[in-house]
């Protein structure tokens, strides 16, 4: 039996950023552009809510049927999702910069809430 091959990173080189971080990154971006909630898409598509959110943050690689049915929920072309990733890992970086306006919280699925004068809240976006 042929000894197992091992993959380590070159010296001196950089790490490449995985496939499933660009995935997830992707989907998420295309999500929150769509305006619609995980619980939304993950129904959609019949997968959990926490499996869609762990595919989102790249925790877990998903199957060709899955990412599909994701697609066809998203109403984008598988395609479209493996080239846009693509493009990011040829580029070499973990994705796109998000800036997420802090007064716009519907993005983050907070409710607005109301707040004495003087008052500070500060929200902070992983």
């Amino acid at each position: 039996m042929p000894d197992p091959v091992v993959f380590r990173p070159r010296q001196g080189k950089r790490r490449r950023p995985l496939l499933r971080l660009m995935l997830g990154d992707v989907l998420r971006r295309i999500r929150l552009e769509q305006r619609r909630t995980l619980a939304d898409v993950a129904r959609a598509a019949r997968v959990s809510l926490p499996y869609l959110s762990e595919l989102e943050r790249g925790r877990k690689e998903a199957s060709s049927e899955v990412l599909a049915a994701i697609c066809d929920a998203l109403r984008i072309d598988l395609s479209d999702l493996l080239a846009e990733a693509g493009r990011m890992l040829a580029d070499g970086h973990a994705g796109p910069a998000r800036i997420v306006r802090l007064d716009d919280r519907r993005h983050l699925g907070v409710p607005p809430t109301v707040r004495g004068s003087g008052d500070a809240q500060c929200l902070l976006a992983a």
